[in-house]
């Protein structure tokens, strides 16, 4: 069976493990979407058109319990292909760092459709809230407010990282209180604690012999680490003792993988 663009089989040869790694929790598909989904106002939907060949806009979007939000103006190609084909995907990507194939992306799938009544004002108040130059058009008759009921999810780490999601999974998750939040922790632990960090990617990370070890991002449930060894490069996860809920407890979660890893 061939494999999907980005398979970890394409991926570039890396020293594996050496010995198991503990526990290593990391968000699900559904909760990395819903991270990056409530990370940006911005993204990419697809149409149909009247001939059925796919149209790509740029738009603006809201979230309303994970749906996105859209306000389409109906003169738009898109308004237009919506009002005949509701069916649409909406692609959005996290922030980029040098490499864009690297950053976090996810395509939602599903049906658009115009609320009505509580829900029409719901989505009204969640688009404004996250476009806010939207107040000034967004009650134009010539504009309508779209909802995108998400049917399906596929998200993508970058390189040799993705998986599929239900609609249902995806409503379901949470966006991760951690990772949007933690780049100065990170900051701070490659920079005053690279000896902790290598002592965590020894004992816990699966690499013993790991000369090297670097935060490369921080999330709800633990820390990805880029580590050096003889044998070569390589990433690893490590897993707090508990989930935590804010980047205020970060922190201790850190203290604790510190002295869990030294104790080893």
């Amino acid at each position: 069976m061939p494999r999907d663009h980005g398979d970890p089989g394409d991926a570039p040869s890396v020293p594996p493990p050496l010995t198991p790694v503990a526990d290593a929790v990391r968000p699900s598909a559904a909760e990395e979407a819903r991270t990056i989904a409530a990370s940006t106002n911005t993204a990419t939907l697809a149409t149909l058109t009247a001939d059925g060949d796919p149209w790509a806009s740029f738009v603006t979007y809201g979230l309303l319990g994970g749906a996105p939000v859209l306000c389409v103006s109906n003169l738009a190609e898109h308004g237009r292909n919506l009002d005949n084909d509701p069916r649409a995907s909406i692609a959005m990507v996290a922030a980029n760092g040098p490499d864009p194939l690297a950053s976090g992306r996810i395509t939602l799938a599903g049906l658009a459709e115009r609320p009505t009544g509580a829900e029409l004002d719901a989505a009204r108040d969640a688009h404004v809230a996250a476009v806010h130059a939207a107040k000034y058009y967004i009650d134009y008759s010539d504009f309508s407010v779209w909802v995108l009921r998400v049917a399906r999810v596929r998200w993508v780490g970058g390189y040799g990282r993705m998986d599929s999601a239900t609609g249902a999974e995806y409503l379901a998750a949470e966006p991760d209180p951690v990772s949007p939040h933690a780049a100065g922790a990170i900051a701070h632990l490659n920079a005053d604690h690279a000896d902790a960090l290598v002592a965590m990617a020894r004992t816990l990370g699966g690499y013993p012999d790991a000369t090297a070890a670097q935060c490369t991002a921080a999330d709800r449930y633990g820390l990805d680490l880029r580590i050096t060894s003889d044998r070569g490069a390589a990433h690893t996860r490590v897993a707090y003792a508990a989930p935590i809920s804010s980047i205020v407890e970060l922190r201790a979660a850190a203290v604790e993988l510190t002295e869990r890893a030294r104790q080893l």
